[in-house]
């Protein structure tokens, strides 16, 4: 009877941690306040007309308190590394649709680099996912961005 109770007691305690609400992580947490504070004086410089050159923002400066935090981000799928069966092996996690695809890229601590521990499906990159984990100050740098942050993966999820 001892090894039933016990046996219940891990199985409940693994789903619960399975079925852990994560709290959500706004992207602009990201970004120190005076970065916030200089994007937004870019942003009001920034001429509409597309005549002049793109503006790129590059700033790699990270939140120290968001080292360690276990949170879900919203975000779109940008794959880095991929399978001969066509699985997503790494990708970045970006803000909006087409990041990194486009130039210029989101600053460094807009992007997340994402490693899940098994492959995922190729998905519809162009929906959003949530990405619940642990969020790490951590750089990697690839031909298409770099990234100040990364997280370690618990779940990869469509967003709804």
């Amino acid at each position: 009877m001892k090894r039933i109770l016990l046996f219940l007691s891990l199985w409940l305690l693994a789903v619960a941690a399975l079925a852990k609400d994560y709290r959500e992580i706004d992207w602009l947490e990201l970004m120190p306040p005076e970065e916030i504070a200089l994007l937004e004086k870019l942003q009001a410089s920034i001429d509409h007309e597309g005549t002049g050159p793109a503006v790129q923002f590059d700033s790699a400066k990270t939140v120290d308190r968001m080292d360690g935090v276990e949170g879900k981000l919203v975000g779109y799928i940008v794959p880095i590394s991929v399978s001969p069966q066509n699985e997503i092996l790494e990708f970045f996690l970006v803000p909006y649709f087409g990041a990194c695809i486009h130039v210029p890229p989101p600053p460094p601590n807009q992007i997340i680099h994402v490693k899940p521990d098994k492959p995922l499906p190729m998905v519809d990159i162009w929906d959003p996912y949530w990405v619940e984990g642990t969020l790490r100050i951590r750089q990697v740098e690839n031909a298409m961005a770099k990234s100040s942050y990364a997280i370690d993966p618990v779940r990869v999820v469509p967003y709804q």
